[in-house]
């Protein structure tokens, strides 16, 4: 009698849930999958750059919400062929969905139907689709500066909820104005060649010259939280083209110009008040 060896195919799932973990490792197992799995992005990428794998499952949200993102650019970047599926448990945003259809093989919404996942990674194995060419990695200022429609978008759907709690004693247009205003100083400050010119003591600094005519402290400083969660977004739904090398420093950089900016409308309003009293 002869023995067939037969190639297991495998699978890297990855999920900070362990009893999913646990399940879903155990129903693959049974369906000819070798799974290995991992808690954390940190684990996940760990498993990706030093093992094979012609699979690849992870949660959006590890830990944080669309942390899922990080470990598919991983393995786009260095295992391209692997077919890559994300799970969700929040099919409600569309848009986000939507950036996550273009950058995975597919994506499964939570709870899994296990004969649909079964049959989409078979589908998916069967006719692999043509190895997806990632256009080189953006730093985040390059980033914003090709979604800057995106954060004006989020930003000011957030605005509007917001007129609910706050009379804000800006027109819409010019709080638009101040937003772009806000986000050409942040692209300013986080491109790389303002890198260079704080490696010269040269650093450029933010003139955070702006509109707040009738904001409270409290106004303002809630304005540029907005746009800080704003930017995160944006960030996070296009984190496959973002150069993962440079994103803490760049993030950082974005405060950094956040915070400066913040600080000199809060000096503007501390001298009003100074004048009128």
């Amino acid at each position: 009698m002869h023995l067939i060896s037969v190639m297991l195919r495998r699978l890297l799932f990855v999920d900070d849930e362990p009893a999913i973990r646990l399940t879903l490792k155990a129903i693959l197992s049974k369906h000819g999958f070798e799974v290995t799995t991992a808690a954390t992005v940190a684990e996940g990428l760990q498993k990706i750059t030093s093992e094979p794998f012609d699979v690849l499952i992870s949660d959006l949200n590890i830990g944080n919400p669309g942390d899922g993102l990080t470990v598919v650019s991983a393995m786009r970047r260095t295992q391209p062929e692997a077919v890559t599926i994300i799970l969700t448990g929040y099919p409600a945003f569309e848009t986000a969905l939507e950036a996550i259809r273009q950058q995975v093989d597919d994506y499964i919404v939570k709870p899994a139907n296990i004969p649909s996942l079964v049959s989409t990674i078979e589908s998916k194995l069967a006719a692999p689709s043509q190895v997806r060419q990632l256009p080189p990695p953006m730093r985040v200022a390059m980033l914003l500066r090709e979604h800057r429609g995106r954060v004006e978008e989020l930003w000011m759907e957030a605005a509007e909820e917001r007129r609910a709690s706050f009379q804000l004693p800006l027109a819409r247009e010019q709080q638009r104005e101040n937003l772009r205003g806000i986000v050409e100083e942040v692209i300013r400050a986080a491109q790389p060649g303002a890198y260079e010119e704080l490696a010269r003591g040269n650093e450029a600094e933010c003139d955070g010259r702006h509109n707040f005519e009738g904001y409270t402290a409290a106004m303002m400083l809630h304005e540029f939280c907005l746009v800080r969660r704003v930017i995160a977004q944006v960030v996070q739904e296009n984190l496959l083209m973002v150069n993962l090398s440079y994103l803490i420093p760049d993030l950082a950089r974005v405060n950094d110009c956040l915070d400066e900016q913040a600080q000199s409308a809060l000096a503007m309003i501390s001298q009003r008040l100074d004048a009128a009293i």
